[in-house]
């Protein structure tokens, strides 16, 4: 093989990841812009809710009054036909206890039908008084708003594909903006002017935040519309699903008729089988059900736990624990949590760097295209001599992966091919 040919094969590769980059960019960044912008919000959510909630989450330290009468004093300012969802006593002294209901139900034919009108309701009951410290709807807190505004841009599903298309050529871009940067790392340190250093400072940039910006892409597409279908499919088929509570779990009926356990019995249980830890508890549906025990916070997955009690004698019918979790829940456990920057103040500073990082590429990015566009450059990047670029079946084999793990990734090359396609027709 002569060296020129091998040459001419660098630089029409080359020429494809710049390509694959551009386009990426081209067609995804009004999405990023919207996700970075709305993530920047997300991240902020304890601080603000610190702020705007604190009257409802945080009491004066005091003694608890017994839980049966906290609990009751929160059914007392439920509205009216609600039903008990499940109760989180505070997890230190200082924290309010949360009753959470069921949207209201109503009759009819004998069956209770849900009411699409309202939502879940929380009542907050200091636990040193038992004094009801306010109802509040879920839809009123600042969490739920910026959870909404950045997955589903306040509840439009046509978002939900938009932000899963940004994070998919995201992945384009990170993948492509590494094969671009690596070989010239080295002289980035020569000084440049004009569109040299705008493209210095893009690569840069990418390259110092894409271990980051691979767990961010990642973690997002795991719960994203297709592809987190696509993902989860596999994990069931791979066997790494996670453990789950028999949904037909029932209490055997006891001999002596004994009575369901009262809060405070069931809190003393609870509190054996899973000290030191904030739980949520949901009481039986019924006499022969069960009670249902898990650990709302995910800032310590390796402390999470999954119980089911016997309604009258607490017994342990199902347990699941940090080692009972498979390979992929403990990653997706860690992940995801972290996409949502609940592992504290470190956690947050880091996705708000990525945040900034993204809108800075995205802006470095549109300076070069705009600068490229004034020296009489073309709007999109002349089609590539892909008949001369060096192709390698490990990388043919892992796109063909990805894409059938991806659905908007075979999308992407679907455009990416259409692109390349109508030039030539045309001429």
């Amino acid at each position: 093989m002569s060296t020129t040919f091998l040459a001419t094969g660098r630089a029409a590769s080359r020429a494809a990841l710049w390509r694959l980059h551009g386009l990426a960019a081209l067609l995804a960044s009004p999405f990023l812009i919207v996700a970075a912008l709305t993530g920047l919000v997300y991240v902020a959510v304890p601080q603000v809710e610190a702020w705007q909630h604190g009257h409802l989450d945080r009491v004066a330290p005091a003694p608890w009054r017994p839980l049966e009468r906290l609990v009751a004093a929160a059914e007392s300012a439920a509205p009216s036909g609600s039903v008990l969802q499940h109760v989180t006593p505070p997890s230190q002294l200082g924290d309010s206890l949360r009753v959470r209901f069921a949207p209201h139900h109503r009759p009819s034919g004998g069956e209770h039908v849900h009411d699409a009108a309202s939502g879940p309701v929380d009542v907050f009951v200091d636990p040193g008084t038992g004094a009801v410290l306010g109802v509040q709807p879920e839809s009123a807190r600042f969490s739920h708003w910026a959870r909404n505004l950045h997955s589903r841009l306040l509840q439009s599903e046509g978002w939900r594909w938009a932000i899963e298309w940004a994070a998919t050529c995201l992945l384009v871009m990170l993948v492509t903006g590494l094969g671009l940067a690596l070989p010239v790392l080295g002289g980035l340190i020569r000084p440049a002017q004009g569109r040299a250093r705008w493209r210095r400072w893009h690569l840069v940039g990418g390259v110092a935040l894409a271990g980051l910006s691979l767990v961010i892409v990642v973690t997002g597409l795991t719960w994203s519309q297709t592809a987190g279908a696509q993902i989860r499919a596999l994990r069931d088929a791979t066997g790494q699903a996670p453990p789950r509570m028999p949904k037909d779990l029932r209490s055997e009926a006891l001999s002596s008729g004994e009575p369901m356990l009262s809060w405070d019995a069931l809190w003393a249980i609870a509190q054996r089988e899973a000290p030191a830890q904030r739980l949520q508890i949901a009481p039986p549906k019924q006499a022969a059900g069960v009670w249902r025990i898990n650990t709302p916070d995910r800032h310590r997955p390796w402390a999470r736990v999954e119980l089911a009690l016997h309604a009258q004698d607490g017994r342990v019918l199902w347990r699941s624990t940090w080692a009972d979790q498979t390979w992929f829940s403990k990653a997706t456990a860690i992940g995801i949590p972290f996409h949502r920057g609940e592992f504290g103040l470190w956690n947050q500073a880091l996705l708000a760097v990525f945040g900034l990082g993204v809108l800075a590429s995205t802006f470095t990015g549109w300076v070069m295209w705009w600068r490229r566009r004034s020296a009489g450059g073309p709007v999109l990047l002349r089609p590539t001599a892909w008949a001369e670029v060096r192709w390698r079946w490990p990388v043919l084999t892992t796109v063909l992966a990805l894409c059938a793990l991806v659905p908007l990734l075979a999308a992407f090359v679907c455009v990416v091919l259409l692109l390349e396609v109508l030039p030539r027709s045309r001429a």
